[in-house]
């Protein structure tokens, strides 16, 4: 970054004699120049001011991102250079030149005193630092100062166009979209203490069908009191249509649901690739309308998590993602880059260890539920009010991991680990086999095992590798049903 007269040394003036000293006469004087002011090259450069990037305000449950119009340029002043008279004492100074302009020639004049030349470099180089430290205020600075009644000239940017629109499938744009089929849901006990906890739900039809975790309204199942509230600041009161602990789905219906309820398009959970983009809308902590990227960082990743209330277990197979979610995201839409629900926000990994619902926050391991087996569910949940889990029909140790899922001795109370004339027994299976594959993926403990089964339907025919008496083997199951958590 240049300075005006940066590396040029001023010749000092000279202590005046009480009177002027006659000049030496050359041997032949040059003609006279003419009278008045010889004009140096104009030139002017356009230096950014420092302009404002993106801002995200802390409004209450939302982060959104505002544009901001970038501050404009100013333009430095600039300076003519000074007329140099006819000839005589003192010598003419040297031209001054624009900022950024290059040098105009100038005569010779005497040499400066060398013991003032030093301190006006030093002055130079200070000042080019701090040129250079603080950019384009001492752009604003020059082109503000008008000290020599030389006019300066401003040049301002444009401001930012009124009808500045975001391309479809941006961010922002699919953000926008989706927002008003997300509500915040809240949920209170039927207790003296009212206790409840905040999550998220989607608007699954235009009757009124909000999808969620069971987790998020276990505690307001029983004689408790459930809200959902949209962007748009409206709130209405809801009630369980069904919930099943084992998928951690749950389904509600606004009591008074509005028309022009805009439900979110489903999208394919089977097709979707490790490094798909993703959006995750929610409210983590409270804060509603939360909006936060990622990838699809894994798949078929087997889950266990609870709600911390010791209850029953849920199971998935989980889409990974590394979009940011934490408590209060529960519930809430997994989306892809075209806006379509790819899986339900219901777990994080914690460093405290485990999988669950705990208060750290997020480091960029969640989990969702796929919503192919998502929307399974609740269109179960809607029709009956009872979830149907597809079961093999064998009681498999659910503590041991990384040699696959050993089918038990003896099952819950003592019955049979393996149920007479179900699926397991059809199939071959006895106790103590070991299934190492199901469907194609391979198993490495119980949780595994029930993970990848309830991705599937009851009626459905699963191939098994297992191990017996140290010899592997295959065989083909078809899974029996059971209604409702028990």
């Amino acid at each position: 970054m240049s300075t005006e007269n940066e590396g040029k040394a001023v010749p000092g003036v000279p202590a005046a004699p009480s009177a002027p000293p006659t000049p030496p006469v050359p041997p032949s004087a040059p003609p006279a120049p003419a009278s008045g002011p010889t004009p140096a090259p104009e030139a002017a450069a356009t230096h950014p001011a420092g302009g404002t990037g993106p801002q995200e305000p802390p409004t209450a449950h939302a982060a959104h991102t505002t544009p901001v119009t970038p501050t404009a340029a100013e333009t430095p002043t600039t300076h003519a250079a000074h007329a140099a008279p006819a000839g005589g004492w003192p010598p003419p100074p040297p031209a001054v030149p624009s900022w950024g302009a290059p040098h105009a020639p100038v005569p010779p004049g005497p040499a400066a005193p060398r013991k003032r030349t030093g301190g006006l470099v030093a002055a130079v180089l200070a000042a080019a630092l701090v040129a250079g430290g603080v950019g384009g205020g001492i752009g604003y600075w020059a082109a503000e100062r008008d000290d020599d009644g030389i006019s300066s000239t401003t040049v301002s940017s444009g401001d930012t166009p009124a009808s500045f629109k975001r391309d479809p499938g941006t961010v922002a744009a699919v953000a926008a979209k989706a927002l008003p089929g997300v509500g915040t849901i809240q949920a209170k006990s039927g207790g003296s203490q009212g206790e409840g906890g905040t999550g998220t739900g989607f608007v699954y039809d235009q009757e009124g069908h909000i999808v969620t975790n069971n987790h998020v309204v276990a505690s307001a199942a029983d004689g408790g009191t459930l809200s959902v509230t949209f962007s748009d600041g409206k709130s209405y009161d809801a009630e369980v249509v069904g919930r099943a602990e084992g998928y951690d789905v749950a389904v509600l219906k606004l009591k008074n649901a509005p028309k022009g309820l805009q439900p979110l398009p489903l999208g394919d959970s089977d097709k979707v690739a490790v490094g798909d983009s993703t959006i995750a809308i929610g409210a983590p902590f409270g804060l509603s309308n939360t909006v936060t990227t990622g990838i699809i960082s894994a798949k078929n990743r087997p889950v266990a998590s609870g709600d911390g209330s010791g209850g029953s277990n849920s199971y998935m197979s989980a889409l990974q993602t590394d979009a940011s979610i934490n408590p209060g995201n529960s519930g809430g839409p997994l989306l892809d880059a075209s806006g379509a629900v790819i899986g339900i926000n219901s777990a994080i990994q914690s460093t405290s260890g485990g999988f669950g619902q705990s208060q750290a926050g997020s480091i960029g391991l969640g989990f969702a539920i796929p919503v192919n087996q998502a929307k399974n569910v609740a269109q179960q949940l809607i029709k009956t009010g009872k979830p149907v889990y597809p079961v093999i029909g064998a009681t498999v140790n659910m503590n041991e991991e990384g040699e696959g899922a050993e089918i038990a001795a003896k099952g819950t109370g003592g019955t049979p680990s393996v149920t007479p004339d179900g699926p397991a027994a059809k199939a071959g299976l006895k106790p103590g086999d070991v299934i190492t594959g199901f469907g194609g993926h391979q198993i490495d403990s119980g949780p595994t095992l029930i993970s990848e089964i309830w991705t599937h339907k009851p009626g459905d025919s699963v191939e098994i590798t297992y191990e017996r008496d140290g010899k592997s083997a295959k065989t083909t199951v078809v899974l029996g049903e059971r209604t409702g958590d028990s």
